[in-house]
């Protein structure tokens, strides 16, 4: 079950991917549901420090809200990341919720 991933261009991200940052909940929410709408039946919302919270808001926004129940989650990893220069580095948390589209 591979499935080509296109990659936004310049960015090295898939397209199929939603990054979450410090704009309004619902401007994720909407990207979500114009990606499940153009056809993509996976995809991931991916968060790291204080922002994971929204993330799992967004999620919980889209399922609830959009798609009642035709969005399941496939998969939660969490992890960290060392952000910062050498000597002054710091552990970041990370997610990544993994969407699926029910058929």
């Amino acid at each position: 079950m591979s499935e080509k991933t296109e990659k936004a261009p310049s960015t090295g991200i898939p397209s199929n991917t939603i990054l979450i940052g410090q704009k309004p909940l619902m401007s994720y929410a909407t990207a979500i549901v114009m990606q499940v709408n153009s056809g993509s039946n996976e995809l991931s919302v991916k968060a790291r420090g204080r922002v994971i919270s929204k993330a799992v808001d967004v999620v919980e926004v889209v399922r609830r809200r959009f798609f009642d129940g035709k969005l399941e989650i496939k998969d939660v990893a969490i992890g960290t990341e060392q952000l910062g220069e050498e000597g002054r580095m710091r552990n970041v948390s990370t997610i990544e919720i993994r969407l699926t589209k029910k058929t």
